[in-house]
């Protein structure tokens, strides 16, 4: 019995040695695959309004919440890109983690003000550093993240970025942003991130030229939807698990010329400044001019309504952030504020009042530790950040507004 046992593994180990001298590798069936831990990827699609997902055009997309959970998530106040951006990544509203608008001046740093097109300023930790996204909080405990663009992941927010970052560039392709987070699923394990990025901004970019419901925003809509399939496909292929949670920052209005508010014909220069304009519009008074401002502002008005920040509602949760203008006015749906003249208005804006049906977002969840079909109410995107912990291993920060419960249901229970 022992003989004939030693005379079969002699013959297996002639096998393997003479096909290594013919330069021959063992089938491919007996290479052990490896055992790939699910990847968290959360993907941005700026702009995208829930209702878009009736149209017709977005099957990835579609498919992706028919395998997991589908919800309306309410954007924080203020509706803008930047800070709500940082609100699902931070678990924060923006009064609190400091991207209290796309717009913004600091009393600290008066001569200097804070826009999406002033790189200086925008990658300036100085701005971030109020609060700290989900990626530093990663990278401290030991797990590499990469962003495939998202607001200020170029920042060395608390001295930390992702080990994997690009400079925002909306030159590049949705296709290459694809096939960068896929190249980064082929690396060995030990350089391969555990919690990725991805933003797309051409829904929102179309949105707001043309208007919600030009075809050429279905059309945008229905390009990102091809990427998607093409990322679902490109995991498939490399047999990389992901829990992927896709979400929208906010919604999109449709607005037109005739529907304008000249703040600047209320507000003089040398009574006030204007700091941002569009939806909601911030003001500040000149010294010894406060009365003035409020004469001016707090009356009312058309179309639009105006506050001291301390006396905004409070379902707001926003005012209390020095970076907060000392006056804001917010237009009715459909209106925007405007400081100076121009031939013509974007024909779709956000920034409205979150209630407000057209500012809705999408939240979107899907993968391995997701449970299938849960049903959850309209919730805040602050909650977002406590189940992106979840997924990723790590300890949120303490003290955040987002809520663990919210989203419980949404984690498939553990074996």
């Amino acid at each position: 019995m022992m003989q004939n046992h030693l005379r079969t593994l002699f013959a297996a180990l002639s096998v393997l040695i003479l096909s290594a001298c013919a330069g021959t590798q063992p089938p491919a069936t007996t290479i052990a695959a490896e055992a790939r831990a699910p990847v968290t990827i959360l993907i941005s699609i700026d702009g995208l309004r829930p209702d878009y997902l009736d149209r017709g055009v977005s099957p990835n997309i579609n498919a992706l919440a028919a395998s997991g959970v589908k919800a309306l998530m309410r954007p924080s106040f203020p509706s803008l890109t930047f800070p709500n951006h940082h609100s699902v990544v931070t678990g924060l509203r923006p009064d609190r983690h400091g991207i209290v608008d796309n717009t913004m001046v600091d009393p600290r740093r008066p001569e200097v003000r804070f826009t999406l097109g002033d790189a200086r300023q925008s990658l300036d930790p100085f701005w971030w550093d109020e609060a700290e996204p989900i990626w530093v909080t990663a990278e401290k405990a030991g797990v590499r993240t990469g962003t495939m663009f998202w607001p200020g992941s170029e920042v060395a927010i608390h001295g930390t970025r992702p080990q994997d970052w690009l400079r925002y560039d909306k030159a590049v392709s949705g296709t290459q942003r694809i096939n960068t987070v896929l190249d980064w699923m082929r690396r060995p394990p030990a350089i391969r991130p555990r919690f990725v990025t991805l933003y797309f901004d051409t829904v929102d970019t179309v949105g707001h030229e043309l208007g919600p419901d030009a075809p050429e925003t279905t059309t945008a809509l229905a390009e990102v939807d091809r990427l998607i399939g093409d990322l679902v496909a490109g995991l498939n292929a490399i047999g990389q698990p992901a829990n992927v949670v896709l979400v929208s920052d906010h919604g999109m209005g449709a607005t037109a010329d005739d529907r304008v508010i000249r703040i600047d014909r209320m507000i003089a220069p040398d009574v006030g400044t204007v700091v941002t304009e569009g939806p909601l519009s911030g003001v500040n008074a000149l010294p010894g001019k406060d009365s003035d401002v409020a004469a001016a502002l707090l009356a009312p008005h058309d179309h639009m309504q105006c506050w001291r920040k301390g006396t905004l509602p409070a379902r707001f949760a926003y005012g209390k952030n020095p970076r907060v203008p000392e006056f804001l006015c917010l237009a009715a749906r459909g209106w925007a504020i405007q400081a100076r003249d121009r031939e013509s208005i974007l024909k779709g804006m956000h920034g409205y009042d979150p209630a407000e049906p057209d500012m809705a977002a999408v939240f979107i969840a899907a993968g391995p530790d997701i449970a299938s079909g849960a049903a959850l109410p309209v919730f805040d995107n602050v909650d977002v950040y406590p189940l992106l912990t979840r997924l990723v291993g790590i300890a949120p920060v303490p003290a955040i507004d987002g809520r663990a419960e919210t989203l419980a249901p949404v984690l498939r229970p553990a074996n």
